[in-house]
């Protein structure tokens, strides 16, 4: 398995919240995680960005734990990052951004994150 850095879209400080999960998962499995969510400063003592503009790293892997209606209005943010892929989350699949990665020619999965990384397919 290779370190990759990941950004979590969405990232929660409640533990009950799948975002926070991964962002645990991801830790154990020692991936680079890059949170970002506007409404919180940081989580676990790891700064939070308010936005992706903000990152300005090459990214492997941006996973999406927002509900479509919010990453519709990122998608430029999402096709500047150039993330080598995306990970829509289940409910959080965008058609809109899904149609704009398509056109930039960036690879997607609809899948949980949680889930790829416990069967060895992240």
């Amino acid at each position: 398995m290779s370190i990759k850095s990941v950004v979590i879209l969405g990232a929660s400080p409640d533990p009950a919240r799948f975002a926070h999960k991964a962002l645990q998962k991801l830790k154990l499995f020692g991936h680079k995680v890059i949170l970002v969510n506007p409404g919180y400063e940081e989580i676990e003592g790891q700064i939070v960005l308010a936005s992706l503009s903000l990152i300005k790293e090459p990214i492997d892997t941006l996973t999406v734990y927002v509900s479509p209606d919010k990453s519709a209005v990122l998608v430029e943010d999402i096709l500047d990052l150039r993330p080598q892929r995306v990970i829509f989350n289940p409910g959080s699949e965008s058609s809109s951004v899904i149609k704009a990665l398509e056109d930039h020619r960036i690879g997607y999965v609809k899948a949980c994150t949680l889930v790829m990384l416990d069967v060895g397919a992240f």
